[in-house]
């Protein structure tokens, strides 16, 4: 049996120094045989061009229904997923209870991985280039997987054959998260520097993988290496915090110098950040009221995501800007940004907290919060305040990085969630934590189980 790997191109022809614009152009044209369309240099890097291509697909709703879905900042008049997500509902046909997006991502980058240094041998620095982005956004797409779905089936190889195991089952999370690291190690190592401009926002780079790996050993509770990690970042001159009166265009805009990674769209690919946020009564998410009730006064990035005069927000316009208006439903061609300084630093502080290190951990906190117009907390004021350091910067991270899809995987992370949405929707079984695995999935794979809490 052979697969045929769906590779969408405006420009086929394309250098990877050319501008990100052509990355974004997504006009379909054809499909490829893998085996066979691997011949040039060229074609290596429309390869690597198409696993972007299905990573903009995947995150479009995704982005916000697996992090941001299930957490307490957000409220919803909705049916459908919002609904069952804030209720704490899930069923198997949720549509987020779905990975094929993620396993199309993988299928394409284990193509790449493997075809890539028959045109490009290995010694040749442009073919471990492709190859580093290709295992970065695999090793992006296990790691969503991972936290969604806990073991998963892991698959290194394209399907070319039928003697091949169609049917994999899922293995250890463990050893996947070893492979997401060992993706992200190579490409740390081997992907590029700088691309220049506003390619260094929306390629892989080495900046970009290491905050991945930043977020894969906090996770792994790796809290020496989450720091070594977010330290090669802040070192990273392609990365500085933007001051308080830029902080809107860091997702109104995008590729302001605070962004790591961030997935590109425009007016041909588009997102759903207008149905997620943008439609009033509509959307899916509206700030919940226990989110608003979190700010410390003077904080000047509330009216920069809500409408602080409205009684009910029904929209969050940080994506769109103060005073968003618009309620059309079109898609939006707003980039989804993933991973950005302030991200790290937080982590990095709350890494350094665990270590003891509490001076350090406050002076990263305290960066964030005075750009923010807050003053500075010692330990006496954050414990005052948030009843420890930890929680102080996980309050950190609710407001600076709301509705970007880090809340519920930070509640998960941190052993907070069922605590924290207990009262809310009843959360009390720390095997709900995950997703139910989709009944199509099980339906065609006999050698899947279903998570234990839904059987």
């Amino acid at each position: 049996m052979k697969n045929t790997l769906k590779i969408f191109l405006g420009i086929l022809l394309l250098s990877i120094y050319s501008c990100s614009d052509d990355l974004l152009q997504r006009d379909p044209i054809s499909s490829f045989s893998a085996q066979g369309f691997y011949k040039t240099s060229s074609d290596a890097q429309a390869g690597v061009y198409g696993i972007y291509d299905a990573v903009q697909a995947t995150f479009s709703t995704n982005f916000s229904l697996w992090g941001e879905g299930r957490a307490d900042a957000v409220n919803t008049n909705q049916a459908g997923d919002p609904f069952l997500l804030q209720q704490n509902t899930l069923n198997s046909i949720l549509a987020s209870a779905r990975w094929n997006n993620l396993y199309e991502t993988i299928s394409r980058a284990n193509y790449a991985i493997k075809y890539i240094p028959t045109v490009l041998e290995d010694d040749n620095e442009f073919g471990r280039q492709l190859v580093g982005q290709a295992r970065a956004l695999r090793a992006l797409s296990y790691f969503y997987a991972v936290r969604v779905w806990g073991d998963v089936p892991l698959i290194l190889e394209p399907y070319e054959s039928v003697q091949q195991n169609i049917f994999p089952e899922r293995s250890d999370k463990e050893l996947v998260l070893n492979q997401i690291e060992a993706d992200l190690i190579f490409a740390s190592e081997n992907c590029r520097a700088s691309f220049g401009g506003e390619r260094n926002r929306i390629l892989i780079t080495r900046g970009a993988a290491e905050a991945m790996l930043t977020h894969l050993y906090m996770w792994k509770k790796d809290y020496p290496n989450a720091i070594g990690s977010a330290e090669k970042v802040l070192a990273n001159n392609l990365y500085a915090l933007v001051p308080m009166n830029d902080w809107s265009r860091i997702f109104t805009q995008g590729y302001t110098n605070e962004s790591i990674f961030e997935i590109g769209y425009n007016e041909v690919q588009r997102n759903s950040l207008r149905v997620l946020y943008a439609l009033g009564s509509d959307s899916n998410f509206f700030p919940s009221q226990s989110f608003r009730n979190s700010f410390e006064d003077g904080d000047l990035r509330q009216d920069l995501i809500y409408d602080v005069a409205e009684t009910q927000p029904r929209k969050i316009w940080k994506f769109f800007g103060q005073g968003f208006s618009d309620e059309s439903p079109d898609p939006s061609d707003k980039n989804i940004v993933l991973f950005r300084l302030a991200d790290i630093m937080l982590l990095k502080a709350e890494a350094h907290h665990q270590m003891g290190q509490t001076a350090e951990a406050l002076s990263l906190l305290n960066t964030i919060r005075n750009r923010a117009g807050l003053a500075n907390l010692d330990e006496a004021g954050a414990t005052n305040l948030y009843g420890d350091v930890e929680s102080a910067i996980l309050h950190e991270r609710l407001i600076e990085l709301s509705f970007e899809g880090h809340r519920w995987f930070d509640l998960v992370r941190t052993g907070k969630a069922i605590e924290v949405m207990n009262p809310i929707n009843g959360l009390n079984d720390e095997r709900n934590l995950l997703w139910p695995i989709h009944e199509d999935a099980l339906n065609r794979n006999p050698n899947l189980s279903q998570n234990l809490f839904y059987q």
